[in-house]
């Protein structure tokens, strides 16, 4: 068997590939990918639009994003709700003193 120097990618798929068939490890590598494709389809996305192709580049960051906020709306609810909280107190805060 002949080594390349490109076969180090070639490798880690098809491990990741028999592990992901064999069931090993599976949530791990399936939270790990429910993240990783929205995030992959922005850096694409950003890509495309930075190489030319601005209308598929658009289409594939649209994606990307959406898919992004819909994996990470967990989090960015109560992040939300902390932010409009602090905003409203600082609105309040503001009105004391007359600078509102």
């Amino acid at each position: 068997m002949q080594r390349r120097q490109g076969n180090g990618l070639a490798i880690v798929l098809i491990v990741l590939g028999a592990i992901m068939l064999m069931g090993i490890a599976l949530p791990l590598i399936h939270g790990m990918f429910r993240i990783l494709f929205p995030v992959l389809l922005v850096v694409l996305g950003y890509y495309g639009i930075k190489s030319g192709r601005k209308v598929i580049g658009w289409v594939v960051l649209f994606i990307g994003v959406m898919s992004l906020i819909a994996k990470l709306s967990w989090i960015i609810g109560p992040l939300l709700g902390i932010a409009l909280v602090v905003w409203g107190i600082s609105v309040l805060k503001g009105r004391r003193n007359g600078t509102y």
